[in-house]
């Protein structure tokens, strides 16, 4: 892969701003950038529209639906559809109409409106928000999600009335007689997730009010916390059954990573039954063929291991019979997409630090790449039409459309970083390859600083990306963006290190209780690599950075491999690798990574541990931690910084009383930045 950087002609140079003027590009840009996303074609293929949100000088964000008309090849820009001053989320086309959900009204309920434009109607007006929903094949009823008390059953407004008398209640203890008390960033106040059909109104119909419950007898969150959507749960094409995937554990349910399909009577009459029960592993992302059938999902083999590979999956709806497609495929599939004819299977998947889109023909397996380049983030099909965002490291999500055939031209819908930011100069990147641990090929890549010169050397950023079944490729994040250091003069280096994602599932596995070592020496050996093959480098004057799992490598590289590096920073990472094991929220992590409980094999959480090599630790460190970090509780950030001021170690802390695992506020974010960016100027320079 070759340095990315665009060709212009000569006589448009003069009017483009001069490498010494031009300046990099830095967080408040990042902030402040549109967000396209989530494009939708109408069904002919001729109309696109998409989600964008914007902020506005207080960095207050709202999202809105803009419309492009495919049919003319002008240049004209998107129209906005949906209303000046509207909120929205969650479209979907129906026919020539597009539904919404919007909290205009006071609460997030379910909306209409022409394609062609026009005011926006209200169909539903329960008595909670609306949190997800699919319209009915026919088009007149909507499944949707809802937060309840599930012993509720039907009446929305009965949770509604818990909460209010709950809220009044001079008391504040809660008692919990099982998990999960908290998840992610939220403590468990007993409702859950859950499925409800209602009719939609007709036009000029008031708003509809009620609604049927239809998987409120499953004791499992539909959609799954606290990421799950649309994507959980599908409609049977006749609309007399839905069909989801929900995780059904009871007790167990923090250390059990068994999602099941479950097939829901529409009218809630009949008994939930489950469909796949002799897979105890993950079943996920239901999608009926045209004909009701097959339907088809994704699973995965091993339970308790959230990191398994997602197998592409066809059930015979008769028999039950149940086939894998693509069984070869050493990829794991992030969703299923049918074409019009039901031949084909489009999905995305990480591939060697890209994330394309694939065509997955059913009938044999084969997986063909038709758009690479970068990360495809959201796509939709319409016939052969196609509709996509594409990421990369020099932009966030950009809408194209083009078709389905392989290789076929791309048409830009909306603008890249680069265009919105006029003189903002963006690092170009190149991946690199190098043998790292068990003389595997590992990758990584470098992005140059943004003001780079031809023999000059700059100070490097390190990144150390988390999951630890991730990846840090070619792709555009509001977190951790390389372009943030390129932009403050930094050179950037990241290593796909074993366990990373998109190199085959064996790759992906071989971290597994393996956290301190086979990642470690991928670190070294990657580092001394990319000095060797990339002279601008200045190994003298280097920082590690990392969150989550990379928040615990820093820790880690603290204690056992810290000659080369001036600074590091931690972000939300693990300290006490046994107190992890009691305090995080989803447990299956912890026993699968390390190969059991604490109890049951303490050996293993001892085995690369920070807390055992803090003697070691001598780097200057910034620690970052947020609060409503349940995943790896504030305790661990805490920790760290009293085992380094305790041993007189240079250090700051920066704590987040309203931030999870994430930085998710704008204002905070920049402070994020101008906090790690001030650690690393003080301590490499620029």
């Amino acid at each position: 892969m070759k340095l990315r950087h665009a060709l212009l002609p000569l006589c448009l140079l003069a009017a483009l701003p001069s490498l010494a003027s031009a300046r990099g590009f830095e967080v408040r840009d990042m902030v402040k950038l549109d967000r396209a996303s989530a494009p939708l074609l109408s069904a002919n293929g001729a109309q696109v529209v998409f989600a964008k949100r914007i902020v506005d000088a207080d960095l207050k964000a709202s999202s809105s639906l803009w419309i492009r008309d495919l049919r003319t090849r002008d240049m004209a820009p998107p129209k906005q559809l949906t209303p000046a001053g509207w909120n929205v989320n969650s479209a979907a086309i129906e026919g020539q109409n597009v539904y919404f959900l919007s909290a205009k009204n006071g609460s997030q309920q379910l909306y209409v409106m022409p394609l062609a434009g026009g005011e926006p109607r209200q169909l539903t007006d329960f008595a909670l928000d609306v949190d997800s929903y699919r319209i009915s094949p026919q088009g007149d009823r909507v499944l949707f999600s809802a937060g309840v008390f599930q012993d509720c059953g039907s009446d929305l407004a009965c949770t509604s009335k818990r909460l209010e008398k709950d809220k009044a209640d001079k008391s504040s203890g809660q008692v919990y007689d099982s998990m999960f008390v908290r998840h992610w960033d939220t403590w468990a106040d007993g409702r859950r997730n859950t499925l409800f059909v209602a009719p939609l109104p007709a036009s000029g119909a008031a708003a509809v009010k009620g609604a049927s419950a239809i998987s409120a007898t499953l004791a499992g969150d539909a959609p799954s916390k606290p990421f799950g959507g649309n994507e959980d749960f599908a409609w049977a094409p006749d609309g007399k059954t839905v069909v989801a995937s929900i995780r059904v554990q009871g007790s167990k349910e923090p250390w059990s990573t068994n999602f099941d399909l479950y097939k829901l009577d529409a009218a809630g009459k009949q008994a939930p039954v489950n469909l796949t029960a002799a897979n105890p592993a993950w079943d996920a992302g239901p999608v009926f063929s045209a004909d009701g059938k097959t339907l088809f999902y994704r699973a995965m083999k091993r339970p308790g291991f959230e990191a398994d590979r997602f197998g592409l999956m066809a059930m015979d709806v008769a028999s039950g019979k149940v086939n894998e497609i693509a069984a070869q495929w050493d990829r794991s599939a992030d969703g299923i997409t049918l074409s019009a004819d039901g031949q084909t299977i489009y999905t995305t998947a990480q591939d060697m630090g890209e994330h394309p889109l694939f065509a997955v023909a059913i009938a044999d397996g084969t997986p063909t790449k038709l758009v690479g380049e970068g990360s495809i983030s959201s796509f939709d099909v319409a016939g052969d039409a196609l509709a996509f965002t594409r990421n990369s490291l020099k932009s966030g999500d950009q809408v194209f459309t083009s078709s389905t055939a392989a290789g076929a031209p791309q048409r830009a819908i909306t603008q890249s970083a680069g265009e919105m930011l006029d003189g903002v100069n963006f690092g170009d990147f190149e991946q690199f390859s190098f043998k790292g641990w068990n003389d595997e090929t590992v990758h990584g890549y470098v992005v140059k600083p943004h003001n780079y010169q031809e023999g000059k050397k700059y100070p490097v950023a390190f990144l150390i990306h988390g999951g630890p079944q991730g990846s840090f490729g070619n792709g555009w994040s509001y977190r951790w963006n390389p372009q943030t250091y390129a932009g403050q003069g930094y050179a950037v280096v990241m290593i796909d290190f074993h366990g990373s994602t998109g190199y085959g599932q064996a790759f992906t596995d071989a971290i597994s209780q393996h956290w301190g070592d086979r990642p470690l020496e991928d670190l070294q050996k990657g580092w001394a690599a990319a000095q060797q093959k990339y002279s601008f480098l200045n190994g003298d004057k280097a920082c590690a950075l990392g969150a989550s799992y990379g928040g615990f490598m820093v820790n880690w590289i603290a204690g056992n491999w810290n000659e080369p590096w001036k600074c590091l920073v931690n972000h939300d990472g693990v300290f006490d690798q046994r107190a992890m094991g009691y305090a995080t929220e989803e447990l299956w992590f912890t026993e699968w990574e390390q190969g059991g409980t604490p109890y049951d094999v303490p050996q293993n959480y001892e085995k690369f541990n920070p807390v055992n090599h803090i003697a070691n630790w001598k780097k200057p460190m910034l620690v970052v931690q947020g609060q409503l970090d349940y995943r790896i509780p504030v305790e661990q950030g805490l920790a760290t910084f009293t085992a380094l001021q305790r041993q007189g170690i240079e250090s700051k802390f920066l704590y987040f009383p309203d931030e999870n695992h994430w930085v998710l506020k704008p204002h905070n974010s920049v402070q994020w930045h101008d906090t790690v960016n001030g650690w690393l100027k003080q301590h490499i320079g620029q």
